[in-house]
């Protein structure tokens, strides 16, 4: 097995069970303070929001493992089902239903918590943290939609879920000894590895996912040094027809005879003379509309321009005032264009569609990075299982699905810096230039 299968197979154990960062070194349970080894080095841990997390895996596995051992046989209920109402009243301090005068006269003035129960007031203390922390780190998640809020009712169930987890975590601890050792080892086995699989999830979104990363240098650097990747000849092709355009050759008959754009054909296939009409100002990548609009109709661009999908031949045809999509202002024109497409096929993934060059180069950097990564996980973090528990082993096809997971997760970032009107779903209804969402010019007259 390679050294990148054993990783993903220890990633895929770790999301399953959470037990690929803790060093097993009994039977049963294991030493309940080992180390976390990677994620400590990193300090991921010190982040406030995750300590907080990690204290509520503690309060809920607690919880939940005690809820078991003192209900069992009394039937399948929901969990914490036996807590009473007036027990979550009285852990909120809702037993005083009237006020003294004094402790109104306080309230007005803001300062009735001070006066009140202390228990009570640490638990919304506590409650608020607890709160806090879920909501942040959802949000980073992707979990919880950024803009939204809770709405009363959701408060009021996470507030009275979290008074039963506390409750019975208090219970738990006063009972420990009581509890036995085999319920207090088991405890700690399930904490830790809850925790693990929390904390490794965080570390493959917040560390792992920016070390595969590969920069604009890594990219120049490895194109320069693999011929495979040079696009000399394309250039050299291109600026032969620029010198062409430039000497007064018909421009459409240039575009219909060598333009590469996959939107020089309306839907019945007629070539187009490479004319997109209307064009508002924003809509194509910066690059061609600054060396567009600096022209004047009728002018040809005095130099290619490049972009991550190859090499662009420009005339302006016109220019002038009209409106975008919102009704607004906006400077409109109308624009031919020659291109020499520098995209190719990732060869990892002959089934995909073409990719610019610094992109595909960028996902063999990536992979390979990916596969350092998960060879120094392998050789750093040795996990040892006892005899007898049974890890499951992950199938070829679910290792895949990892792999093609975190892939998936590079190219969603990468999707999301992409300049406007150069996103990938365009790529096939538009040519790599066309404006985003709008189709290829219908038949004009060429010039």
């Amino acid at each position: 097995m390679s050294n990148i299968t054993k990783g993903l197979a220890v990633i895929a154990v770790v999301l399953a069970i959470g037990v690929g960062l803790v060093v097993w070194k009994t039977k049963v349970g294991g030493h309940g303070n080992e180390s976390l080894n990677r994620i400590t080095k990193e300090g991921l841990a010190e982040d406030p929001n995750v300590r907080h997390e990690l204290e509520s895996t503690r309060s809920i596995v607690t919880a939940s493992l005690y809820d078991k051992k003192i209900n069992e046989g009394r039937g399948a209920m929901p969990p914490f089902s036996f807590i009473t109402e007036e027990q979550v009243k009285a852990f909120w301090g809702e037993e005083q239903t009237e006020p003294s005068g004094l402790q109104s006269t306080l309230d007005k003035v803001g300062l009735g918590a001070l006066a009140g129960n202390a228990d009570a007031r640490r638990h919304q203390i506590e409650f608020q943290q607890f709160l806090d922390s879920k909501i942040v780190l959802a949000k980073e998640g992707g979990k919880f939609p950024k803009d939204k809020e809770l709405t009363e009712d959701e408060i009021k169930q996470a507030k009275e879920d979290f008074a039963k987890i506390k409750i019975y975590e208090e219970e738990a601890a006063a009972k420990k000894n009581e509890l036995g050792e085999e319920f207090n080892r088991n405890l700690e086995l399930q904490v830790k590895l809850q925790q693990a699989q929390f904390l490794a999830s965080r570390y493959a979104q917040k560390i792992l996912v920016e070390k595969v990363k590969a920069t604009d240098e890594d990219v120049k650097k490895y194109t320069e040094t693999h011929p495979e990747f040079s696009t000399q000849d394309k250039k050299d092709k291109a600026e032969q027809i620029l010198s062409r355009a430039k000497a007064g050759e018909d421009f459409a008959k240039l575009a219909d005879e060598f333009s590469q754009d996959p939107g020089n054909k309306d839907a019945k296939g007629e070539l187009q003379g490479g004319l997109y009409k209307d064009v508002t100002k924003g809509k194509m990548m910066p690059a061609f509309e600054q060396a567009a609009l600096a022209l004047e109709p009728g002018q040809v661009a005095e130099n290619l321009v490049e972009t991550p999908y190859g090499y662009h031949i420009l005339k302006l045809e016109k220019k002038g005032e009209g409106k975008d999509q919102a009704d607004q202002p906006s400077e409109v024109y109308d624009v031919r264009h020659i291109l020499i497409t520098t995209t190719m096929k990732d060869p990892t993934n002959p089934m995909g569609r073409e990719m610019p060059i610094s992109e595909t180069v960028k996902a063999t950097l990536e992979q390979e990075k990916q596969k350092q990564i998960l060879d120094e996980i392998v050789a750093n973090n040795p996990v040892e299982v006892a005899e007898d528990f049974d890890i499951p082993v992950p199938s070829d096809e679910e290792l895949e699905k990892i792999q093609q997971q975190m892939m998936q997760q590079q190219q969603m970032m990468q999707q999301q810096q992409m300049p406007q009107g150069m996103s990938p779903e365009n790529m096939e209804m538009a040519p790599p230039s066309a404006p985003k969402g709008k189709a290829p010019a219908k038949p004009a007259q060429k010039k």
